[in-house]
């Protein structure tokens, strides 16, 4: 008659041959003859994890645990378990212990990295996945793991450096290039990022992943046709992924198909009730229509999402209810623009006995000092004063319900300082003519929103116009390319902040540029701007518009087609003609 040992022995290579039936019979016969047989309760519990009984596995595992504790395999598995119930804590605390246990144990440092990243803990991650590669330098896993984590730490170079060596290792992994990929793609090197999806497609056409984020670097690149097919092939493998519904929706906004995006948001909540994404960008379109009544509730979706996460404040936010003698916090948590074209609704906020105080960058400190209803102005990552409530300024229009017939458009509502108005009208006073300030592209990378300097030659050569270059950050080099071509007066290098700009602007005829800070500038100061905008414009230029209710001094000139700066800057030249 054979042994227990003799037994367990035959159980594991049914085990491992794959006939978990047959093991599990042989497990729970030896059970019945010796109840607290260790082994067999933990692999038992194994394979109550392997069909996806993860609750059972956790008691049979637990309880192999309690008649043997030290065994650092019992403590991994048990993990594998937690992990698979979403019980991330647990898991971690079995993966600690299993490398108490073990401590030259690769595959329980990676699997403690990998948990702590699923955590957020990106930092702890690191450590320990670092001593996964050291213990195993081949462990593939571990070297994505730690390149995934590098890249949520910040560190792409290394990032990269990391997910690179891996290949070099196992240049047949497709995961590994789908990873880098999104590394790539963090560093705005949408080609080289689009490259590595290819070749992880090339690697596994069945990667819905990979489909994916080929759609999204797509869409960046402007390859609309493109990305709606990616994300669809993305949608055919996994029909109920999420985030290729919501990607494929973001694809046909770009397109100019608001309905069908909207359809394909709907699509993705049904997979994923709580898609923060998907409920903001269904926020988008709705207020890109106008329907202001559903999409400000659902534009509050942002500050679940990663990038617009708020802080911490333990003041509560402030939902417009009275506050007699209490601080409101207003605070800027978008870019320059967002914050300009918002800031109006501090003298909203302002009652008697209210005092506001805005937080907001720097570049925009001495500007909104004196905007109206704002009593201080703090520049970011300063010190706050005491404060009561909070509120960051886009969720203002929906705290006070705002429909497209109650938009507070009365201009102005920021100002320049007279002193610095003075000295530029003094400065420009040479320069005869009519004054056009031009700013071609602001900080985005989306080319869609990036007008190329060249189309304002058309400009130019019309009588007695003068084109003043405003331009600053990345497309200030672009001037300096098209040096000596046609004759633009610069003054972009010389603007220190947005108080600057505005004292500029103030000194012009008109603005004509691209969807960025500075014609939201223009607009909130009453100076007139022209603003080319993209086939796909942003939602807070409505549909079909030429006109704006944020701002009454603006003009609308819209592309027709994607990419169609020609036919918008034809139209620009034919309007200033006649003017």
């Amino acid at each position: 008659m054979p042994t227990i040992a003799e037994t367990l022995a035959t159980a594991i290579e049914h085990h491992r041959a794959g006939r978990l039936q047959v093991a599990e019979q042989i497990y729970r016969q030896i059970l019945a003859v010796e109840p607290n047989q260790p082994d067999a309760w933990h692999l038992l519990g194994l394979i109550a994890y392997q069909v996806g009984k993860h609750a059972m596995a956790i008691e049979y595992m637990a309880y192999a645990i309690r008649l043997k504790p030290g065994v650092a395999a019992y403590h991994s598995n048990l993990g594998l378990a937690h992990r698979a119930l979403g019980k991330l804590e647990e898991a971690a605390a079995c993966w600690r212990r299993a490398v108490d246990l073990e401590p030259d144990s690769a595959e329980a440092h990676n699997n403690l990295g990998n948990v702590l990243l699923e955590q957020g803990k990106p930092g702890e991650a690191v450590a320990w996945l670092r001593l996964a590669v050291q213990r195993k330098p081949d462990h593939a896993q571990a070297q994505k793991a730690l390149g995934i984590a590098l890249r949520e730490l910040g560190k792409l170079d290394e990032a990269v450096a990391c997910l690179q060596r891996l290949l070099q290792q196992w240049p047949d992994y497709a995961e590994a290039h789908n990873s880098l990929g999104n590394t790539l793609r963090k560093q705005e090197k949408l080609e080289p990022a689009a490259a590595c999806y290819r070749r992880a497609i090339e690697l596994k056409p069945d990667f819905a992943e990979a489909h994916n984020n080929l759609g999204l670097t797509s869409k960046d690149l402007g390859e609309l046709e493109t990305a709606v097919a990616c994300c669809r092939r993305a949608i055919e493998l996994l029909p109920g992924y999420a985030d290729a519904h919501n990607n494929l929706g973001n694809a046909l906004t770009y397109q100019g198909k608001p309905e069908e995006a909207v359809a394909c948001y709907e699509q993705a909540l049904q997979c994923k009730a709580d898609h923060a994404d998907a409920h903001f960008n269904r926020s988008l379109v709705w207020l890109q229509q106008g329907d202001f009544d559903r999409g400000w509730p659902e534009y509050e979706w942002r500050r679940r999402m990663m990038e617009f996460r708020p802080p911490p404040f333990p003041q509560p936010l402030w939902d417009g209810r009275p506050a007699l003698g209490q601080t409101i916090l207003l605070y800027a948590e978008q870019g320059f623009g967002d914050t300009l074209q918002f800031v109006r609704y501090a003298s909203l906020v302002k009652r008697p006995g209210v005092k506001v105080v805005v937080q907001c960058p720097r570049a925009l400190l001495r500007l909104l000092a004196i905007c109206p209803g704002v009593d201080e102005a703090i520049g970011s990552g300063e010190d706050l004063p005491a404060f009561d409530f909070h509120a960051p300024l886009l969720s203002l229009p929906g705290i006070f319900h705002t429909s497209l017939e109650t938009i507070p458009a009365v201009v102005p509502y920021l100002f320049a300082d007279l002193g610095l108005v003075e000295r530029w009208r003094a400065e420009l006073a040479p320069v005869a003519g009519f004054k056009i300030g031009i700013f071609w592209r602001g900080t985005t990378t989306d080319p869609a929103r990036i007008i190329p300097p060249g189309c304002f030659e058309s400009l130019a050569g019309l009588p007695g116009v003068r084109l003043m270059s405003l331009q600053k950050g990345p497309g200030a080099a672009q001037l300096q390319d098209r040096a000596g071509r046609f004759p633009i007066v610069e003054v972009g290098s010389r603007l220190d902040d947005f108080m600057d700009t505005a004292a500029v602007l103030r000194n012009l005829d008109l603005l004509i540029a691209c969807d960025t800070a500075v014609a939201h500038l223009a607009g909130a100061l009453g100076v007139p701007v022209w603003v080319a905008l993209p086939f796909a414009a942003d939602w807070r230029w409505l549909l079909h518009r030429s006109d704006s209710p944020w701002y009454p001094t603006m003009r609308l000139f819209r592309q027709q087609r994607p990419g169609d700066w020609a036919g918008v800057f034809e139209a620009i030249r034919a309007a200033l003609a006649s003017r």
